[in-house]
């Protein structure tokens, strides 16, 4: 496959097809209009061409290997760049160490270049389609597949803006007859930015867009529809609504352009923050009335069979919230609580990251690498069952906890019977150390810790040892062992590591926190706030706030409320890629990445592995976006650089 060097010229100058790794139409790329005509003149040419348009979609299955050069996948390096996890050696280390330049030529460069040659070849897709005869493309066709393209092209725009701050909008119909110098694009504002994703959207909606694409018999499942151009809009909305894109950050204040135009907005007033996040519930809303029917969280028994609901007969919460993110490919239509997801991708390689390197195992398919640890910061975070935090803070050294003793928790002594779901379901086997005994379920499904056994069924059942002599710890681990003696385990189940999963990139759930973090700054006591967020705790199998058994008291200020929707989606979106960017954006990346990240002693033996201990010392200033690449910073003089690069 032949891939262009893009720049944002080049990317409007180069007539080219990008062709994904799932498409099988084409093996070369065409370098004139002609081709292009060709390409357009057949059914198969126009729908491997709309293929290759979706392929920038990322694969976040993938993020350990961000340095990638390919034009397509665009994973980032968001789980291991925030305080939910690390590897062992990644390009997350940039983040994480505050080292991250303009020059950096794989992960800076390729999901800037990515993103805009998804972007050109929605432009060269939307100008070609028209062109394809009525025998092999009918009328509505064209209308519903530009309408595709037109929301894909918004959805990059919206990945450029979360990544790089605000972003050249391509408006006009460039093409490669365009004169170099009328090239030279200036940045839009945020507002420009975030206008125009909306208008795409909203315009992709109104004119052409599937109310459900599960319901295309060509293509079926995994299309852009209007459910997820909504999803879309709401976190376009919800980012221009928050602290690092309202003006609030004081960081970027005097960012501007060559002519002087500000990029960021003016300190907003009350009534007009009030006012931004009026547009997300109205949003969120619309989304829910619309859609409210077609999505639904999930709910399954013990073995993953679907349930009606959390007050049906044998309805198990581990396995229920397990099941919302690990969807195998052949049964995408069992998931009714995922939106927005991407089909193919490196599965595999999640996989390997969050299955233990266990040297019991002799077969290969059934032991991965241990390499994507969860941080004990990410492990305090969970709940116990009793719905309350186990851990309030930590103390002057930044590793001692502050421990909540109404909880229940403690991390003196083993447990002494086996720790269970009243389902049968075992959580902790006998012999766990204690901090990982009555926690709520999602903690079990998430987390693979020292003592915990890994799945049942082939090759499985072993109890996982993360010491450093044990069968998973480091002393035989080689490069593949955990830093912090816990593993990510969401999204794992029995079985090898070869199966074909979904990944999901936008749930429910989403919307459900952009809803509730909207409201919470307009009504903290809404009861749709407290509606949607008891109805996530009643999924997870907890206490919920001011509503059935054991139930916990509603806060009632901003603050408050805020404080406690920022710990419920830490734990129900964990490892979903949302941390990375919901901290930067709340303004409090400075108070949970510039600091060490804590683990076990992955040194020790016996109850020395039991030390809370600092895995590696981590620096926050100035990262709030990436830096442009610092060769597109060089051929548009125009372009200008983020603060602090």
């Amino acid at each position: 496959m032949k891939i262009y060097k893009y720049s944002i010229s080049l990317a409007i100058l180069s007539i080219g097809l990008i062709v994904a790794s799932c498409s099988n139409y084409f093996n070369q790329v065409p370098e004139d209009r002609l081709s292009l005509n060709n390409v357009f003149s057949t059914r198969n040419g126009a729908i491997g061409y709309l293929s290759g348009v979706y392929t920038y979609i990322p694969d976040e299955f993938n993020q350990r290997q961000v340095q990638e050069t390919s034009l397509y996948r665009t994973p980032g390096p968001w789980t291991a760049g925030c305080d939910e996890a690390g590897y062992p050696s990644n390009k997350a280390d940039l983040i994480n160490n505050n080292t991250l330049d303009p020059n950096e030529d794989t992960m800076v460069k390729y999901r800037w270049k990515s993103w805009y040659s998804g972007i050109h070849e929605s432009a060269v897709f939307t100008k070609y389609i028209d062109n394809s005869p009525s025998d092999q493309v009918s009328d509505a066709e064209k209308k519903q597949w530009k309408a595709e393209a037109r929301a894909l092209k918004a959805i990059y725009y919206f990945y450029l803006l979360r990544t790089y701050g605000p972003i050249p909008i391509l408006k006009e119909d460039y093409n490669q007859d365009t004169p170099s110098e009328t090239l030279q694009l200036p940045r839009g504002t945020v507002d420009d930015c975030t206008n125009y994703i909306v208008s795409e959207l909203k315009g992709a909606q109104s004119d052409g867009l599937l109310d459900n694409a599960s319901s295309d018999a060509v293509t079926g499942l995994g299309r852009i529809d209007k459910a997820i151009a909504q999803a879309f809009i709401i976190e376009t909305l919800t980012m221009r609504a928050s602290w690092l894109y309202d003006g609030e950050c004081k960081f970027y204040s005097s960012l501007a352009n060559n002519d002087g135009t500000k990029l960021f907005p003016s300190t907003p007033d009350d009534a007009t923050i009030k006012a931004n996040w009026q547009k997300v519930t109205a949003e969120c809303e619309s989304f829910l009335n619309n859609y409210g029917d077609r999505y639904q969280l999930m709910y399954t028994d013990k073995d993953g069979h679907s349930v009606s609901g959390p007050d049906a007969d044998g309805f198990e919460p581990c396995e229920s919230y397990r099941q919302a993110m690990r969807t195998p490919r052949n049964q995408i239509g069992n998931n009714k609580e995922m939106i927005f997801y991407r089909i193919d991708n490196a599965a595999g390689t999640l996989e390997y990251d969050r299955m233990p390197n266990d040297r019991r195992i002799s077969d290969g398919n059934y032991k991965g690498g241990s390499l994507l640890a969860a941080t004990q910061e990410q492990v305090d975070a969970y709940f116990m069952k009793n719905g309350t935090s186990p851990v309030l803070g930590y103390k002057s050294d930044g590793t001692t906890p502050i421990i909540n003793e109404s909880a229940g928790y403690t991390e003196e002594g083993v447990s002494t019977d086996s720790y269970t779901s009243n389902n049968g379901v075992e959580y902790a086997p006998i012999g766990t150390n204690m901090q990982y005994v009555n926690r709520e379920p999602r903690f079990y499904a998430d987390i693979t810790f020292n003592g915990q056994r890994w799945f049942s069924g082939t090759n499985g059942g072993n109890i996982t040892d993360f010491t450093y002599s044990g069968d998973c710890g480091k002393k035989g681990g080689v490069n593949d062992y955990s830093i912090t003696g816990y593993l990510v385990r969401k999204g794992m189940r029995d079985g090898d590591r070869n199966q074909q999963l979904v990944c999901v990139l936008t749930r429910l759930t989403n919307i459900y926190f952009d809803y509730m973090e909207a409201l919470c700054h307009i009504d903290p006591t809404s009861n749709n706030l407290w509606k949607y967020l008891n109805m996530i705790r009643k999924r997870a199998g907890i206490p919920m706030y001011g509503e059935g058994d054991n139930a916990l008291p509603r806060p009632t200020t901003e603050s408050e409320v805020m404080d406690l929707i920022r710990k419920e989606k830490r734990v129900e979106l964990s490892f979903e890629n949302c941390r990375y960017f919901d901290v930067r954006r709340w303004g409090l990346a400075t108070e949970y990445f510039n600091k060490p990240i804590h683990g076990m002693n992955v040194n020790g033996d016996g109850n020395d592995f039991y030390t809370r201990s600092i895995i590696v010392n981590r620096k926050f200033d100035h990262q709030y976006f990436f830096p442009i690449p610092q060769g597109e910073i060089d051929i548009d003089n125009n372009l200008v650089q983020n603060t602090g690069y």
